[in-house]
């Protein structure tokens, strides 16, 4: 969601913000401002509704704005419309503090209530200004800004990350943090905050993660981080071994495409690790055969593209373990009072593992007694630190707001996953786990397959962009993949889609077929084949255009009586979403470009959500 960035040091601060806000745009925003402290101009704060590039050539690049002090902000509106006024920076009523946010302050209402009593006048209609004249009134009984701060987060409600400069500061920033996420950047030319490393890359790879209730003071030579009580607190250095590169398009034409590309080579550096003489090994997972044995149900808890992964997973972990296996959305996980005890396994998968309503479940999780494993992609992330357990995918940055390689990074690690449990508990025979293991260690030639050979599916998008309404069906784990087909189109497309367990059909939906609509049929899953033809020649005679992705074991079955078709290698049955995935990603790009979309950069999404 929204980007926070904060330098101090020996360079002009301005060109650094942009700089920084810049390679965060992909987080989703519609406002942006910098807010900047020198000792001729006082504060100086811009901000303006749109494209950072409106910004930017608002302050010429960031030269019109002298000093080495400032805090940057991309907005994602919660509360408030997007203009001018309700943009970041927030200043308080006397000019003297300016204050960045990402997060929802819960209380800001009773808050903002009892400043209006006491006279002060807000200019926006956000919960984050309540948080800048809050400190303001704290600020003015003792002209203390770390005291300030700390009564302030004592206060407030809900979750936040916080930059504050003060213009009685001249060489210091202040941070803060619950339930989103900020970073600690120490760097040769001074030092930073940032919502997410891509933006201080650049500049730094020695960092720390912030945790819940601290404060920092970052000046120009040095960082203190103190405890919700301001007790000193010593934090761990960790370096980002990311390449910068790798959070650039290299040549692309969007960051999207080139994630795509580098799906198999991110399949391969998270599922090589882990394989060794043909068994699969977690290192640093402490789930014991003893522990496995005594499992009696596990969760797989996710949100957005992470929950269609848990829906592959329950289909093949439930086959594979004979255990009850659930997938959940993390958004209502907490809310369902859920059956979790000491003999729960609950996974959780974020890719930012920072997603708020996942981090809340799985706190949910712990605290009735479950145990818990995180699938996160970025080391040191909130979920990494407070799981029991965590495996890191190895993906590297994903900038492109809809995800891919993400997405299959998460699919192949939880097939190794899935593969273990399995192994532990005696529920797969010899044969079958080094079939499974083969055919995960193929994965990558064979998605390098696809990717060579993307002809067809560039013309099936030229075909068919100009459907306003497709749907996609599938039964057993098709239909888990059909579900991620349809989001990936609607987030970058913008054309309304749906899917659909091919059963359900004569129950309701259809009815929504009539001529010239176009069905999406997966039918990669060989067991339920000779259904999936059932139900194409059965939205056929309702005068549907249908286009098929299938195996090349069924290319020329489904050839007959399918409009279309889109065919990809075969792999072990469990194996097989890794691949039929891909050409849905590719057909939704294709499709995006078609319709002249912001590909990278969808409207109204946020690459990590972290409010409720």
């Amino acid at each position: 969601m929204c980007g926070i960035i904060g330098f101090v040091g020996t360079e002009q601060a301005a060109p650094i913000l942009l700089d920084g806000l810049e390679r965060m745009e992909y987080r989703g925003y519609d406002s942006a401002g910098v807010a900047v402290r020198s000792d001729t101009e006082g504060l100086q704060v811009k901000k303006t509704k749109g494209r950072l590039k409106v910004l930017s050539d608002l302050i010429h690049g960031g030269r019109d704005l002298t000093g080495t002090l400032g805090i940057g902000h991309t907005r994602w509106a919660t509360h408030g419309e997007p203009n001018d006024a309700n943009a970041h920076p927030h200043v308080s009523e006397d000019g003297t503090i300016a204050l960045v946010h990402n997060g929802i302050i819960e209380n800001y209402q009773e808050i903002k209530d009892s400043l209006l009593q006491k006279g002060m006048k807000f200019t926006s209609d956000t919960d984050s200004e309540v948080v800048a004249q809050l400190l303001e009134f704290y600020y003015r009984e003792n002209h203390n800004m770390l005291d300030a701060v700390s009564r302030v987060v004592h206060r407030i409600e809900g979750s936040y990350a916080l930059g504050i400069i003060c213009a009685d500061y001249p060489d210091a920033l202040i941070a803060a943090r619950k339930d989103s996420p900020l970073i600690l950047g120490y760097g040769r030319i001074g030092n930073f905050i940032a919502s997410d490393v891509t933006a201080i890359l650049k500049y730094t790879r020695d960092v720390s993660y912030m945790d819940d209730g601290e404060i920092a003071v970052i000046t120009s030579t040095k960082v203190d981080v103190y405890n919700s009580e301001l007790d000193p607190v010593e934090k761990q250095h960790h370096t980002v071994n990311w390449d910068v590169s790798a959070a650039e398009k290299g040549g692309y034409p969007h960051f999207m495409f080139k994630e795509m590309m580098e799906e198999p080579e991110a399949i391969r550096k998270t599922v090589s690790p882990r394989i060794r003489d043909g068994r699969v090994v977690l290192d640093n997972v402490s789930l014991t055969p003893e522990y496995i044995r005594g499992i009696s149900r596990i969760f797989i808890i996710a949100c957005g593209s992470s929950y269609h992964v848990s829906m592959v997973c329950k289909y093949n972990w439930e086959r594979m373990l004979r255990i009850p296996v659930e997938a959940v959305l993390a958004s209502e996980f907490r809310y369902s009072d859920p059956l979790v005890d000491d003999h729960s396994l609950v996974i959780v998968i974020s890719q930012s593992g920072e997603t708020l309503d996942t981090t809340a479940a799985m706190r949910e999780a712990k605290r009735r007694g479950g145990r818990t494993l995180a699938i996160v992609n970025v080391v040191g992330s909130s979920i990494a630190r407070e799981a029991d357990d965590v495996l890191y995918t190895w993906a590297g940055p994903e900038i492109a707001v809809a995800t891919t390689k993400a997405y299959s990074t998460q699919l192949a690690l939880l097939d190794l996953v899935g593969l273990y449990l399995a192994d532990a508990l005696g529920t797969v025979s010899p044969e079958e786990y080094g079939a499974i293991v083969r055919g995960v260690e193929q994965l990558p030639a064979q998605m390098q397959q696809i990717l060579d050979h993307t002809e067809d599916i560039k013309y099936f998008a030229s075909r068919y962009f100009n459907h306003n309404s497709i749907f996609f069906i599938g039964r057993n784990l098709d239909y888990a993949i059909g579900m991620e087909g349809s989001l990936k189109l609607k987030e970058i497309s913008y054309i309304h889609s749906e899917a659909y367990a091919s059963g359900e059909l004569k129950h309701g939906t259809i009815s929504l077929i009539e001529p010239g609509t176009l069905v999406i049929t997966l039918s990669t899953y060989a067991p339920l084949f000779d259904k999936a033809m059932n139900n194409v020649v059965e939205v056929k005679a309702r005068g549907a255009e249908v286009l098929a992705v299938t195996t090349e074991e069924f290319r020329d079955k489904m050839g007959k009586v399918a409009d279309a078709t889109m065919v990809v290698p075969v792999a072990h049955c469990i194996l097989q979403p890794s691949l039929t995935v891909l050409p849905l990603q590719l057909f939704a790009y294709y499709m995006a470009l078609q319709r002249g979309c912001d590909i990278d950069k969808p409207r109204n999404l946020a690459k990590s959500v972290t409010v409720e």
